[in-house]
């Protein structure tokens, strides 16, 4: 669907505060590391991440998002009383119920009007709840839409760290579970609006979305574990993206080479540069945040959107490709004319 009356009227996002190298953890992998006879320094080679970020102790996925949305309004002239909806897209969840946005709803102080739920869908959900938020506001019935994000990888890398340290471990578990040790923490926050209701000019269009959900087994997960194919899933994550691409081209009238800048869900080196060479996007044209944050999950591409805007990379006018490749396996590909 093309959208002609969504607005973003504020975008904001929070870096978790504690940086974390991969060195760091290749020291407390060390003993696994040598039995298994991996060399120190694989995690950084193969994944070009050289830290991600964690929350101190005891920070909920809630208070990530929350922080990133207070952030947003401080910096916006809109009343909260006026969002009619809370999206929160998070992987990381504070429990399986209530629902984390409604406990983010609650810290905000939304109206008691004010839908709210989650949305899941691996690392897709913010620009999925980007093209829900936008129907509901397409159709009016509702003025604001509000999705947030917060991710918090500490639990996960740690506890796959405990594993992995175990005396009856395998070097085949180690790789299995490797991608566990990318992953980053980090909140965002975007508010959308109908035209109507704002002086933004910066107009949401709309998703273009292809599933190939028989790659489903590649990437399975739990709050404490994530076990990974990951060089099937970069294969089929490609191939998906091409296909994707293209019905991009038909849907959208995409031209590759007249897209301005390229927001990324980037997971490592090798992911991020197979896929632009694959998709022929211009270097230059994207900003990589990998390097610092590692995967991001769903937070990836508004965090890489709300940094490429600080940079001053995305000027009034810019068309800008947004693109993701989650577990299960889809892809969406969506556009904004800054």
């Amino acid at each position: 669907m093309l959208f002609e009356h969504v607005r973003i009227v504020g975008l904001a996002h929070v870096d978790a505060p504690e940086r974390v190298t991969s060195a760091e953890l290749d020291e407390q992998l060390a003993p696994a590391l040598e039995r298994f006879g991996v060399r120190p320094g694989l995690l950084e080679g193969l994944s070009g991440i050289v830290a991600r970020r964690y929350w101190p102790m005891g920070t909920m996925p809630s208070d990530a998002a929350t922080l990133a949305a207070e952030k947003l309004f401080a910096e916006i002239d809109v009343d909260r009383a006026e969002v009619g909806v809370c999206v929160n897209t998070s992987v990381c969840r504070d429990y399986l119920e209530p629902s984390t946005a409604c406990l983010v709803h609650s810290k905000l102080g939304l109206s008691s009007d004010c839908l709210n739920y989650d949305l899941g869908n691996a690392c897709l959900a913010f620009l999925n709840a980007m093209d829900l938020v936008s129907n509901l506001i397409e159709r009016g019935v509702i003025r604001y839409g509000l999705i947030v994000d917060g991710e918090n990888s500490r639990h996960v890398t740690q506890s796959t760290i405990e594993r992995i340290l175990r005396g009856d471990s395998t070097a085949d578990q180690y790789r299995n579970q490797f991608a566990s040790l990318t992953l980053g923490s980090g909140g965002a926050a975007m508010l959308l609006a109908h035209a109507d209701t704002t002086d933004s000019q910066h107009r949401y269009l709309g998703c273009t979305n292809q599933a190939a959900t028989e790659w489903s087994h590649l990437c399975r997960g739990q709050a404490d574990f994530m076990e990974t194919d990951t060089r099937t899933l970069l294969e089929q994550g490609l191939a998906l993206a091409h296909r994707t691409l293209k019905v991009a081209e038909q849907e959208r009238g995409w031209v590759v080479d007249e897209l301005d800048e390229f927001v990324l869900h980037q997971v490592s080196r090798v992911h991020t540069e197979q896929l632009t060479s694959l998709l022929n996007v211009p270097q230059g044209r994207y900003l990589t945040i990998f390097e610092e944050f590692g995967n991001i999950g769903p937070a990836a591409v508004p965090i890489a959107l709300s940094k490429s805007v600080q940079a001053g990379r995305i000027e009034p006018g810019m068309r800008v490709a947004l693109m993701g490749i989650g577990s299960g396996l889809n892809c969406s590909m969506g556009e904004i004319v800054w």
